[in-house]
């Protein structure tokens, strides 16, 4: 079987990441050069090329590098791990996702009850309603 090697800038180019994000991946471990060429440039495989865009897609939809990395490992042995342990793994990532959602919602109600009680005149900042709640409420 007769293997493509691309370098760094190919990989970008047919990927659109950049080449220190493509290092940066070699770094974290999650593709690895196949070889160097004679002249010393990394050079990568079709393997590597289908890695990279599994991992762009993958952050895309909110995974983290870690998470990739455990998901590359179930990709890499499929037949040691079930469908179900896949989508285990996305329902995981959905709850997470849902409990920073309900934060994200909480912080926005309170930064919106702040705004609506501050009468935003020039008087002195001193007696700023939002500094002073800030000041005077409890820390969570």
């Amino acid at each position: 079987m007769n293997t493509k090697a691309f370098k760094i800038g190919q990989l970008a180019g047919l990927t659109g990441l950049s080449n220190d994000t493509i290092r940066f991946y070699e770094r974290k471990g999650l593709i690895r050069a196949i070889h160097r060429s004679a002249s010393g440039y990394r050079l990568f495989s079709d393997a590597d090329l289908s890695r990279l865009r599994f991992i762009k897609r993958a952050k895309h939809v909110g995974f983290t590098l870690d998470e990739i990395g455990e998901l590359l490992e179930l990709r890499l042995h499929p037949d040691a791990h079930s469908c179900e342990e896949v989508k285990q793994f996305t329902q995981k990532k959905i709850h997470e996702l849902n409990k920073k959602i309900d934060e994200l919602e909480r912080i926005r109600t309170s930064l919106r009850t702040l705004h609506t009680a501050c009468c935003g005149g020039a008087e002195s900042a001193e007696y700023c309603s939002i500094l002073q709640s800030l000041e005077s409420a409890e820390a969570p």
